[in-house]
């Protein structure tokens, strides 16, 4: 990997979407945004929900693509928005939702390192209650280590 996976400029503390379709389009759109991904891949993301979900827990839910979508990756990067009020993921509260595009199978190593931060309450909470995107940032820059 030679470019960051985690940006500040895909980094959103206050999403606006309402719904859980509406958060992954907009998680998808940052990564569209970065040049990570072609617009299909947002469908792809879509098409994956609605096979199964991506909710991890901890208000965690990480939309990816399907494998088909594969082609539709430019570059593994990761793409965060938090939302102040949760989102309803099929009667789960998602407070973050992590847009992920991993090339090459980079998306493994990068699930991860999430899996790991979103594994601990207490950073999870930190991350509830950082002021803004650049300190959520300082706090989730560890997935870009290689």
């Amino acid at each position: 990997m030679t470019e960051s996976i985690l940006t500040p400029g895909n980094i959103v503390a206050e999403g606006s979407a309402t719904t859980k379709e509406e958060a992954i389009r907009e998680a998808g759109a940052l990564l569209v945004a970065a040049g990570a991904v072609k617009p299909e891949y947002v469908d792809a993301m879509l098409e994956r929900e609605a096979s199964v979900s991506t909710y991890m827990g901890n208000f965690l839910a990480i939309p990816h693509g399907t494998n088909d979508a594969k082609d539709a990756i430019v570059r593994s990067a990761l793409s965060i928005v938090r939302y102040t009020n949760p989102i309803d993921w099929d009667g789960d509260e998602v407070r973050f939702a992590v847009g992920i595009a991993g090339l090459n199978n980079e998306h493994l190593e990068i699930l991860s390192k999430i899996a790991i931060v979103f594994s601990d309450e207490d950073e999870v909470s930190k991350l509830i209650n950082a002021a803004d995107a650049n300190e959520l940032f300082a706090l989730l820059e560890e997935v870009n280590a290689e």
